[in-house]
């Protein structure tokens, strides 16, 4: 099966000030593998590291030491405008709050990757809806953010993360925001995207949402200390 990701002794150190030379050792040998259409959860406490992780899976900083192969490239040795074109074209973000901009129509966020790729704007508004359709939102698609609950703008949020046909979805407690309900509505959205060969990284502290994933991988103080298969 096709190799999405592979990390490789992956460390993440930050110095503790402005031209201090004391460093915060992060992420301490990290080796991971995820292969295509597989969904994985991370959990671990505050501190553990999963939040660094996230955003080196996700291009968003880069690795102190070690390798990060992004189907087959080496992407923590790109610059800052090769990352920017691999977040855009490759990759799907889900946040916690969303970030829906809130003076557009939720049709125009999900529109925003499309528009920074130059695509056209009949083709945009296309995808935008056939997307908010797949997602439950077809009769909101004029809709603002502050006139939808927050399953639907989450719902929103992950019709934006697919308009890309990204390679890899990264979302960072999507339900955390979310009622017990809504929350269920939307992991059960994930499990539909897995079921379609999606490839998903789910970061979450709440074990009933990781038991949802085929593989849950435990961190503690900066090290994969675990990973289980939940029945």
């Amino acid at each position: 099966m096709r190799e999405v990701l592979a990390l490789e002794r992956i460390h993440k150190r930050y110095a503790l000030g402005a031209g201090s030379a004391e460093e915060v050792h992060v992420l301490k040998g990290i080796d991971f593998r995820l292969e295509q259409g597989t969904f994985v959860a991370i959990v671990g406490a505050s501190g553990s590291g999963k939040s660094t992780l996230l955003n080196i899976l996700g291009c968003l900083d880069k690795p102190s030491e070690g390798t990060y192969r992004l189907d087959g490239e080496d992407v923590s040795r790109f610059d800052d405008d090769r990352l920017s074109r691999i977040r855009n074209e490759r990759l799907g973000f889900i946040f916690q709050s969303f970030h829906l901009i809130p003076q557009l129509t939720i049709a125009e966020n999900v529109e925003l990757p499309l528009f920074y790729r130059g695509v056209a704007r009949a083709e945009r508004a296309r995808r935008s809806e056939a997307l908010l359709k797949q997602v439950g939102l077809g009769h909101r698609i004029g809709y603002r953010p502050s006139q939808l609950s927050g399953g639907e703008c989450q719902r929103a949020a992950i019709a934006r993360a697919l308009v890309n046909d990204p390679l890899l979805l990264l979302a960072d407690e999507p339900t955390g925001n979310l009622d017990s309900q809504t929350g269920s509505e939307i992991l059960k959205a994930f499990l539909d995207l897995k079921a379609q060969g999606r490839t998903i990284v789910l970061i979450t502290h709440d074990p009933g949402v990781a038991a949802k994933a085929e593989r849950v991988v435990r961190m503690r103080d900066g090290r994969i200390v675990e990973e289980t298969a939940p029945a």
